[in-house]
């Protein structure tokens, strides 16, 4: 049975996520414990995991995917909600790492320079724009609304999926020029 009230319900909240957790960031990747007098120690052993963290979700969307193209609803239902903690593990610890550590300059020269910028910057655009994408998508598989949700899945997964795996690309390129 198809539920448009469950997708009405969260509107407003999707739409407020979708707008707070870019702010909060931008907010907080500004914010250093050190300048509030707190003697924390930069939490360098978090790049690596969160850069995991991604490379995992790359791989619970694909499964998420194969699921429901193999008639696995209740399995992919159950990926993409792993995904999602996957996700908020992910900034979470992406703030507390920026909020206890100077951001890292990338040393690289040349091309590989302006394709590390390339990959970030869009990597960041989309990290964004995926928010309510992701949300909407997820809202309408759980309202079973299938018809709209498969539309516009089509469009979250590889965003998605972009995200995730640039997200790894991302540290990987940057990962000499850390401070230790």
């Amino acid at each position: 049975m198809e539920d448009n009230s469950i997708e009405k319900k969260y509107n407003k909240f999707i739409i407020a996520v979708s707008i707070v957790i870019p702010v909060a960031v931008a907010i907080l990747f500004g914010v250093k414990l050190k300048d509030f007098g707190y003697n924390v120690e930069p939490l360098s052993m978090l790049p690596p995991v969160y850069a995991t963290i991604n490379g995992i979700t790359a791989v619970v969307l694909v499964a998420a995917v194969m699921a429901i193209k193999n008639g696995k609803r209740l399995l992919h239902e159950r990926l993409m909600t792993f995904a999602i903690a996957l996700s908020v593990a992910f900034l979470v610890m992406y703030v507390a790492y920026h909020m206890t550590a100077d951001s890292t300059k990338y040393g690289g020269e040349g091309v590989l320079r302006y394709v590390y910028f390339f990959i970030l910057i869009t990597h960041i655009l989309l990290s964004i724009a995926i928010i309510p994408l992701v949300l909407i998508t997820y809202v309408r598989g759980l309202a079973q609304r299938f018809d709209r949700h498969k539309k516009i899945a089509k469009i979250t997964f590889p965003l998605w999926l972009y995200v995730a795996v640039t997200g790894v690309v991302v540290y990987l390129m940057i990962s000499p020029y850390y401070v230790h």
